[in-house]
């Protein structure tokens, strides 16, 4: 058997039924080992480590490690996990079946029960399940993974390397409805929708499993599913329960987007796979804080660029409010990467597209899937056809959905991927919205959304999107900072390389700064900006104030890439800049706006459409308070902001997400760490060095900051502060009780503690 065809015996599908963690009490190795899946082999020296795991993330990124510049200079490598567990755990009931369900490995894994091999497994993003059920002995039973991501490079940012996902044990019964799979729940009517799109006399709904049910089910006084109102109703179907979320929408060239009949315009960002300074771990909380960040920064949509993502993130988007375009693949049959998808296309897309349709369909959140991004063989008329095959599997499991594609263009050509571009129901642009009206007069027909967008054009793109119906969405890249592609949207200093991500190596950066939100979760002046444009109305008091760090202050002249922006910073500590000319800038739509220094007017602005809703304001910079003030059309303050200088650094402040989070040793708890002057106030230029600790019942799991040339490895205990803030990452242990963080720094006196109290988990 040919090494591509056996990569995709597994069955790439996903259940729950009687469904058990599979997470906990693991043994681990980071190296080949042979014979490890025999059941002598001794694994007393492994490591134990409990599940989700990214053996990447605990190494320090290195210059010569094989994933390169893309993906962030990490090891890779091959590893080994073990588990042993007594039959009593594995027994089944007649007419059952039991199952290993892994929500993701990266990658190319071999699944091994009582030494022999049950499955093998290819692509990192797509969860599969293994039925064990032949193999289980009586007495103790080995289940041995061997994760093979030793051929670099074979991704374009960071994967991580590991069983970075939820590992479950399940059973299914064939007389019963029990496997979510074959289970298939849509809106197909609703009836008396109110004007506003929020409610509805009742709904109909359609629900099949396999060939067992088809039926329809009428809900009473419905209340609407959307991102502003993401209500949720549970549909018990046999043994299972789903969450179903009523809504309705519909796209067009004259009308533009509609959800639940109301114009609804896109604010989209992309958004990959990995959480940031946890690395591709993916803990259910992690990925709910990454939908929390993205709606807290006014976005609407998120594009699950360029894999399919985690069970969780479409649980956050259904029950937070997001909505999402599913996306499967990267690239096609001609490879970006030497080691990457294209190796195995043929034998493996069929099994990942219905394994992303399968486990995704039944959440509300997902208005479309999309195959892939910025194919390298689109001049070749043979991506038609492969297009095609792939949105033929994608509808025949559900056709409720649009299906889109990224298309690009790195150089004159455009016009020539018209018929790639009809093969979809909504054609996405990267980069290429300059392209929207010309094709609307020669395709009028044709829905667009700008899949990806440069972070500096979002006044642009968001006056493009408002203005054109035929334009439905803009979708940045990116929503949140990442790992890999190191140095895209970066600004540089004196010294450093001014060429791309991808035109040269950029050691120590290790990630990419193109994101609204930083790794710590800091949203950026960026962000605020395309917030304020998508989601504040004329006239409204929404006031923000941050300054542009001046050229030639920091390490020599500044210049961007196309992804950056300016270094703009929530700051008004400058020192060294006395009388020299900064730039303070300042973001509403409210008509006028006052700048003031120490209580002083500087000057007055009118703000509208023309100014793109910014006012700039140069002054000599001089300590103290600098404090911005919002204007009615009458001359009334209606907001007002400030900055403050701060004095010396003094002590540490350190502020949770959650002051509770569950004993079920899969909890996490974000603490942001600043700074503090002896009156409170952020330190934001202070880089002092702080050393952490967790006791009690908890774990420290990472401590670091948004510093993408930082070279401590992200899971270590020190941490050097980034403008003053770093950020820590609790892991909950299974004992109900209390976490005490501890944070010490040579340069300030006594140390500082915060605790975390751990509930037990229902």
């Amino acid at each position: 058997m040919s090494m591509s065809v056996a990569l995709c015996l597994a069955t790439a599908l996903w259940g729950q039924s009687k469904q058990e963690n599979f997470d906990f009490g693991w043994k681990f190795i980071e190296q080949d080992v042979k014979d490890a899946q025999l059941a002598s082999t001794d694994d007393s020296k492994w490591k134990n480590v409990d599940l989700p795991h990214d053996w990447d993330i605990f190494h320090a990124p290195d210059s010569t490690a094989p994933t390169g510049n893309g993906g962030g200079y990490f090891p890779g490598g091959t590893g080994w996990y073990r588990k042993q567990i007594n039959d009593t755990k594995l027994k089944v009931d007649a007419g059952e079946s039991v199952w290993l369900h892994f929500e993701g490995v990266y990658q190319n894994s071999e699944v091994y029960v009582n030494e022999k091999k049950v499955a093998t497994h290819f692509y990192g993003y797509t969860p599969f399940k293994v039925d064990i059920t032949p193999y289980i002995i009586k007495g103790v039973n080995t289940i041995a993974v061997k994760v093979d991501n030793s051929q670099q490079p074979n991704c374009r940012w960071y994967s991580g390397s590991g069983i970075y996902r939820h590992v479950w044990l399940e059973k299914y019964n064939v007389n019963k409805m029990d496997d979510p799979q074959k289970l298939f729940i849509r809106t197909e009517n609703i009836y008396g929708m109110s004007a506003d799109g929020t409610h509805a006399d009742s709904a109909a709904i359609r629900i099949t499993y396999a060939d067992k049910l088809n039926e329809i089910r009428i809900l009473k006084n419905v209340e609407l599913w959307s991102p502003d109102q993401p209500k949720l109703y549970d549909i018990t179907v046999g043994e299972l329960t789903v969450k179903h979320g009523v809504r309705s929408f519909s796209y067009d060239s004259q009308r533009g987007f509609l959800l639940n009949g109301q114009p609804t315009l896109i604010n989209g960002a992309c958004v990959h796979h990995d959480d940031g300074v946890i690395g591709a771990m993916a803990f259910d909380a992690a990925e709910i804080r990454k939908v929390r960040l993205m709606k807290d920064a006014g976005f609407n949509l998120i594009r699950t660029s360029h894999n399919i993502s985690t069970r969780a993130l479409l649980d956050a988007c259904d029950s937070i409010g997001m909505m999402v375009i599913d996306e499967a693949f990267d690239g096609w049959y001609t490879e970006k990467n030497k080691y990457d998808y294209h190796l195995v296309i043929d034998s493996c897309y069929t099994e990942d597209l219905t394994a992303m349709v399968l486990r995704d369909r039944n959440h509300p959140s997902i208005i479309s899937w999309s195959i892939g991004n910025e194919v390298i063989e689109r001049k070749d008329i043979r991506v038609i056809h492969t297009a095609s095959k792939f949105k033929k599997v994608i509808t025949s499991l559900d056709n409720t959905r649009p299906v889109t594609e990224a298309l690009c263009a790195w150089d004159r050509d455009w016009e020539i991927y018209d018929p790639h571009a009809a093969v979809l129901d909504i054609v996405g642009y990267n980069y290429m919205m300059f392209k929207a009206e010309s094709d609307h007069e020669r395709v009028p027909e044709r829905v667009m959304w700008q899949t990806e967008s440069y972070p500096r054009d979002a006044f642009a793109n968001w006056k493009h999107t408002s203005e054109r119906p035929y334009i439905i969405g803009d979708i940045v890249w990116t929503g949140l900072d990442y790992l890999g592609e190191s140095s895209i949207g970066q600004f540089h200093y004196e010294g450093e390389s001014r060429a791309e991500s991808w035109q040269a190596k950029h050691f120590p950066y290790h990630g990419a700064y193109c994101g609204d939100v930083d790794l710590t979760g800091w949203r950026k002046p960026i962000s605020h900006y395309r917030d304020l444009l998508w989601n504040t109305k004329e006239g409204d008091s929404k006031l923000y104030l941050a300054v542009r760090e001046p050229d030639f202050y920091y390490k020599g002249h500044v210049s961007e890439t196309m992804w950056s922006v300016w270094p703009t910073w929530e700051s008004w500590n400058w020192k060294g800049w006395e009388g020299k000319d900064i730039e303070a800038e300042i973001y509403t739509k409210a008509p006028k706006v006052q700048l003031f220094l120490n209580d002083k007017l500087i000057q007055t602005k009118d703000v509208n459409f023309s100014t793109e809703y910014k006012a700039i304001i140069k002054l000599p910079y001089q300590p103290g308070v600098l404090k911005a003030v919002a204007l009615d059309a009458n001359g009334k303050a209606i907001a007002e902001t400030t900055l403050r200088t701060s004095k010396e650094p003094a002590a540490i402040r350190m502020t949770a997400d959650r002051n509770r989070i569950n004993a079920d040793g899969e909890d996490l708890a974000y603490v942001t760490l600043e700074v503090i002057d002896k009156d409170g106030n952020l330190v934001p230029d202070a880089t002092i060095p702080v050393n952490v600790s967790v006791n009690g019942q908890g774990t420290l799991l990472a401590a670091a900051t948004a510093n993408l040339k930082d070279l401590e490895p992200k899971t270590s205990p020190r941490v050097t502060t980034y403008k003053g803030r770093a950020t820590i990452v609790v892991r909950s242990g299974k004992k109900a009780g209390k976490a005490t963080i501890t944070a010490s720094s040579p340069e300030l006196k006594g140390s500082y503690r915060k605790n975390i109290n751990l509930k037990t988990a229902l």
